[in-house]
């Protein structure tokens, strides 16, 4: 195997009991707040709607993500989007080092997404887990990328290595 590619999406049970959970109340007012509003003004409707929509925006966002890596011949390209319009690349000669690793995605990064650390962790993009490809940049930084397939990336690598 030669080249690997993989596709994650934000499919956690928890997480989506959680955005309705989370949902429910603040929609329940907005509904009952507009509905007691109907006669009165206009700017109350308006605002309920901006809000629906705001919650309606977020439920899109979680469900359209979604995580995209290949690793072949020229490096390792990885977009998640919709943050990431067009595939971003690691070339393999701007890669110093690279590695599967486990990792605690909380302890060491704050969660989940595209995180930046003030730390020397560097930069992660994750949907979920706690498997990820470290690259450590000639330029100095590091980069981890979230994978749930840790044993195809470590045999791309070594037929990589060859």
């Amino acid at each position: 195997m030669k080249v690997f590619k993989e596709e994650q999406r934000f499919t956690q049970t928890w997480l989506h009991i959680l955005l309705v959970l989370g949902s429910i109340i603040p929609i329940y007012s907005i509904v009952t707040g507009w509905m007691n509003s109907l006669d009165k003004s206009l700017t109350a409707n308006s605002s309920s709607l901006i809000s629906l929509t705001a919650i309606l925006f977020v439920h899109v966002l979680i469900y359209k993500c979604v995580l995209k890596t290949k690793i072949d011949e020229y490096g390792i390209h990885y977009q998640l989007f919709p943050f990431h319009l067009k595939f971003k690349t690691k070339k393999w000669n701007e890669i110093k080092n690279i590695h599967v690793r486990q990792y605690n995605p909380i302890y060491e990064y704050g969660g989940w997404g595209i995180r930046y650390t003030f730390s020397k962790k560097g930069v992660a993009v994750n949907i979920k887990g706690d498997k990820g490809i470290q690259l450590e940049l000639r330029n100095g930084k590091k980069l981890l990328i979230g994978t749930q397939k840790k044993d195809d990336v470590a045999l791309v690598l070594r037929n990589l290595r060859k």
